[in-house]
């Protein structure tokens, strides 16, 4: 039996086991309701009323606060001698990494491929209301964490659910979190394996199999295909050994790095098209509330926007509070403020530029309604202007993808670790499993890897949102407290609490 012919067999074997399980998680998760036309999944709307809580609750806080995250970011408001292990902007690229990845090239190809030029102004809109929603997650992450005898730091929602309701509503409150704490801890896992990990490897290989040669090149096969994952699965084994130290010390030098690559590239398409740019945003907006092609109308544009900016920024997940937790602060609220920068640099920068690329050069593989198009699209955008830009664009892919997944294989062992216990062999064990898993990333199909994705991502929300609303209290005087310490406002007792109260309101 040749090469050719087992690598074919175990494409095949991979696909056949994964496809039911795409099909029955989408059936269970996706439950939805007739909107306007089309359905509209529940899960959905969870998401929506999630972020327009939050930003009533805390008074539109992602633009209020906008500058003192910057400073926070900074460095400015250090405090020497603060528990923890990364700094402010260690620790915001390494949660970063994990959302500003293929979400944003492939996951915008996605959403216009399926919604249109439409879906992108809902994946704006999602990412403004997620800002609110990521600020309250990370502040619960940082205070609810847990600091290990080793200086090590673990953090998440399976440590402030139980925690923090324990401390609101005591054991009935501890029970309860601590059954959402384990159902999101299966969730992270998982969806780290599928999302974090396969998706990231399966659209990272598909842009590098094009540029050097498509289904004739030297990785067109499913031999290059395996090979591919093979060797990203041994790339990353190595890094994920070494922990948060040796990922953070690796995403704040990628990270910033392929976002001004990727930012510049784009900004080349645009600009060599800038006549067609106002014409272009005048499409997005149209195509919001007037969409040609798209099932469902508004609707359904809406709904693909907000499902793929969801994928992208990841607000009210809880994975992000799980990297934004090592940070070195003594005041949760400073980075639960510099956590919800992400999903402003992600979906409303990076997601626009995108979606702008693709509206602008309108390659001929952007078919509205009709397929499911991922990186493709993307790259045939750039490839309109300069015929190598779509070789810039598999640089800019390959590192978006690699600091994702170790990210993500960060996510995943502190899962791992709350739910089999934190041991040295446990650990180990997990970085094989995730780097093992790596490999079939390049052997599935993009719709089934959606599928099982979005089904695992949204199931996560359901169980770390709930705990959002009974803790956001908690937040609000964390918040409170921050500001009154950037102030230098006295703190005792009542009085304080209540001044902590006015300077909310006046900031």
């Amino acid at each position: 039996m040749s090469l050719e012919s087992v690598t074919n067999s175990i494409d095949k074997a991979v696909n056949s086991l994964f496809d039911p399980v795409a099909t029955w998680l989408t059936e269970v998760v996706f439950y939805a309701v007739p909107v306007g036309g089309t359905e509209l999944p529940l899960i959905v709307a969870w998401l929506v009323v999630a972020g327009l809580v939050f930003t009533t609750w805390f008074g539109v806080v992602q633009f209020r606060k906008f500058k003192l995250a910057i400073d926070v970011v900074r460095g400015k408001h250090d405090e020497s001698g603060s528990p923890g292990e990364v700094n402010h902007f260690q620790a915001l690229t390494a949660a970063v990494s994990g959302t500003v990845g293929l979400g944003n090239i492939a996951g915008v190809g996605v959403a216009v491929s399926i919604g249109g030029a439409g879906a992108t102004f809902w994946m704006i809109l999602c990412g403004l209301l997620g800002m609110a929603t990521k600020f309250v997650e990370v502040t619960l992450g940082v205070k609810y964490r847990e600091e290990h005898e080793d200086g090590t730091v673990s953090g998440g929602p399976m440590h402030y659910l139980p925690k923090g309701l324990a401390d609101r509503f005591g054991n009935p409150g501890k029970i309860f979190g601590s059954i959402l704490a384990g159902l999101a801890s299966i969730m992270i896992l998982f969806f780290g394996l599928f999302g974090g990990n396969l998706f990231q490897i399966n659209q990272s290989y598909t842009q590098l199999a094009a540029t050097t040669g498509g289904d004739d090149g030297p990785l067109g096969s499913s031999g290059g295909a395996l090979f591919f994952g093979v060797l990203v699965a041994a790339l990353v084994g190595i890094v994920l050994i070494g922990g948060i130290r040796s990922i953070a010390s690796v995403t704040s030098r990628l990270v910033p790095a392929m976002a001004i690559m990727y930012v510049l590239a784009c900004l080349a398409v645009i600009g060599w098209n800038a006549g067609a740019v106002p014409g272009a945003i005048g499409t997005i907006i149209d195509g919001a509330f007037n969409p040609e092609g798209v099932a469902g109308g508004v609707i359904g544009a809406l709904i693909v926007g907000f499902q793929r900016a969801a994928f992208s920024n990841e607000a009210g997940l809880g994975s992000a509070p799980i990297a934004h937790s090592a940070v070195k602060t003594k005041h949760p609220a400073s980075e639960g403020l510099v956590a919800l920068l992400e999903p402003f640099i992600d979906t409303v920068v990076i997601c626009t530029m995108t979606a702008l690329t693709i509206v602008i050069a309108k390659p001929a593989s952007w078919k509205v309604g009709k397929e499911v198009e991922g990186v493709s699209v993307t790259s045939d955008a750039f490839g309109t202007v300069l015929p190598w830009f779509p070789h810039l664009l598999t640089v800019a892919v390959l590192l978006f993808a690699f600091s994702t997944v170790l990210t993500w294989g960060y996510y995943g062992l502190k899962a791992w670790c709350y739910l089999f216990g934190r041991s040295r062999a446990s650990e180990m064990l997990f970085k094989v499993i995730y780097s093992v898993f790596a490999v079939a990333g390049s052997l599935l199909s993009l719709e089934t890897l959606i599928s099982m994705a979005d089904a695992v991502l949204f199931m996560l929300a359901v169980f770390n949102i709930i705990g959002l609303y009974l803790l956001a209290p908690v937040v609000k005087r964390e918040l409170n407290s921050f500001v009154a310490h950037v102030r230098g406002a006295p703190r005792s007792g009542t009085q304080g609490a209540d001044a902590d109260a006015d300077l909310s309101v006046k900031s």
